[in-house]
């Protein structure tokens, strides 16, 4: 039987999804592992994207073993690759998953789930997450979406836990706190592991590349990040994208989105909007962020969402 894959460029194009499916380009063998782990702590581990992979993972995850079991943060963008996660934390405990935790609902975080429900694990999400991952990754994938990918979006195993503001999940004595904070999507989740000093962002962190914001509220994810470098200074982060960073790359970040909104408000005050906003603030974002990973592919269109969102005009998902 064909092996069903999703290649997913970090949502490259703000408002597609870009898929492969029953491809064999996407299905010729590797040398290199779709991820990479990195121990960040004790029993902590974090499995970074390898873009050299021809079956990439597309997003990063992570494993933190207990006590009596394991909680595992997202699950990438196909089964394929979650199930070689399950198989490198085999390798390291007989323990059961017992939580898996989505950090939100974009389809290169939650592909894997049912591979862990499978094994009995608990799936938890913010309370939105339940419904946007069948209903707003439909929408993102738009109307080039073809009846195979139509059924695998479907066929996501959504959470069977959900939650408004916070939760802590136990591996015997060992705790892990998930909250919920606003930004990416308006259903994000962070994960942290206090007794190692460990936060995993998912994509309210990216280091060193450019964020998509599609589902994103700019202002609100400004004050999430400053939230996380008052509490968590000290701390390693673990990104949604990119390499594990320290607070000055959250900080980093952080100025980005700063500078975004700064830049996009002043052409605005010249009367400017759309694509002349686009003109006036890529040369400036090009000097200062020109470098960093999918500036190309995604520099103009967070230009677009921003002037849409600070005009009031930006779509956002909906809380039923």
């Amino acid at each position: 039987m064909r092996q069903l894959f999703l290649c997913l460029p970090h949502l490259a194009r703000a408002r597609a999804v870009v898929l492969c499916l029953w491809c064999a380009s996407c299905a010729r063998t590797s040398p290199e592992p779709p991820f990479t782990l990195r121990q960040v702590g004790p029993n902590v581990w974090a499995a970074i994207h390898n873009a050299k992979a021809a079956e990439p993972a597309w997003a990063n995850a992570g494993f933190v073993i207990g006590d009596d079991g394991v909680t595992v943060i997202d699950t990438f963008a196909s089964a394929a690759t979650a199930a070689r996660l399950l198989t490198e934390i085999r390798t390291r405990t007989k323990l059961p998953v017992r939580f898996v935790v989505n950090t939100h609902y974009h389809v290169d975080h939650v592909a894997g789930n049912g591979v862990f429900g499978d094994t009995g694990a608990m799936i938890v999400a913010h309370r939105n997450v339940r419904d946007w991952i069948h209903t707003e990754n439909l929408r993102l994938m738009g109307p080039q979406i073809t009846p195979d990918q139509k059924i695998l979006t479907e066929a996501f195993v959504a959470p069977t836990v959900g939650y408004d503001q916070r939760v802590n999940l136990y591996l015997g004595s060992r705790q892990i706190q998930v909250l919920s904070l606003p930004g990416h999507t308006g259903g994000d989740s962070i994960v942290v592991v206090p007794d190692s000093k460990i936060v995993f962002g998912g994509d309210l962190l990216v280091h060193n590349m450019l964020p998509t914001l599609v589902d994103a509220s700019t202002q609100a994810w400004i004050d999430t990040l400053d939230l996380l470098l008052t509490r968590h200074a000290d701390h390693t982060f673990v990104p949604g994208h990119g390499d594990v960073g320290k607070a000055q790359d959250v900080a980093a970040f952080r100025e980005y989105l700063m500078r975004l909104r700064r830049l996009v408000t002043e052409a605005q005050a010249q009367g400017q909007s759309g694509d002349a906003v686009a003109a006036a603030v890529m040369p400036a974002l090009k000097e200062k962020y020109g470098h960093m990973e999918f500036f190309d592919g995604i520099a103009k269109q967070n230009v677009l969402e921003t002037d849409a969102e600070l005009h009031g005009r930006k779509r956002v998902p909906p809380v039923h």
